[in-house]
């Protein structure tokens, strides 16, 4: 089986713009800023003939491919696509004193403890479960040849490990801004990436 999937994070928020914490507890609508974002990554790829769009439940993603939705491509919404939930930091202001918390949690996970999570927040371990089940499924679908997944930057980051075999350690290595693409080609259980970081969408 061999497919081709494109990878995009979702358009800016108001809370992204505001460097407010947000995860998989928080549903939050695009700004204008991440409208557009949307609206260029539609104009750029609305040509690709997709067979199916993938979305996480929460809002912001379906907001970023609402062109591809009104348009009429088949879309399905899996909650293994949400974002890392943060726990009791959601909705939280960055501050010296938070900054500080997340740089040893991230160190936390660097250093191989991908259980370590904030309180009623999830763990990256946890995340690679249902990330892994979404992944299953999406590529058990022998019709669909060629996806359009939106879901979110951590989990995204996460994501590219388990598909390019690293461990989660290394979800550093995948650099992402709003609407940023990763493109990738599988074929026989294999991910090869063919698109890094990719925003020429947003070059306007």
């Amino acid at each position: 089986m061999e497919k081709e999937i494109y990878i995009i994070r979702h358009g800016e928020t108001a809370l992204n713009a505001a460097g407010i914490v947000q995860g998989r507890g928080i549903n939050s609508d695009l700004n204008d800023v991440g409208r557009m974002q949307g609206a260029s990554f539609y104009q750029h790829y609305k040509h690709v003939e997709f067979d199916k769009l993938y979305t996480s439940t929460l809002k912001r993603t379906h907001q970023t491919v609402s062109g591809f939705i009104e348009a009429g491509l088949a879309w399905e919404q899996l909650s293994g696509l949400d974002e890392l939930a943060w726990g009791e930091w959601e909705g939280q202001s960055a501050t010296e004193h938070s900054r500080a918390v997340f740089r040893d949690m991230v160190e936390q996970w660097q250093s191989g403890n991908y259980d370590a999570k904030f309180k009623s927040g999830e763990s990256p371990a946890e995340v690679q479960t249902r990330l892994q089940e979404a992944m299953d499924y999406i590529c058990s679908k022998p019709d669909e040849e060629r996806i359009l997944i939106c879901m979110h930057g951590r989990a995204m980051r996460l994501l590219f490990c388990i598909l390019t075999g690293k461990p989660l350690s290394n979800m550093v290595d995948f650099p992402h801004l709003n609407t940023t693409l990763y493109r990738f080609r599988y074929v026989n259980g294999k991910f090869e990436i063919l698109d890094f970081n990719n925003t020429d969408h947003l070059k306007y």
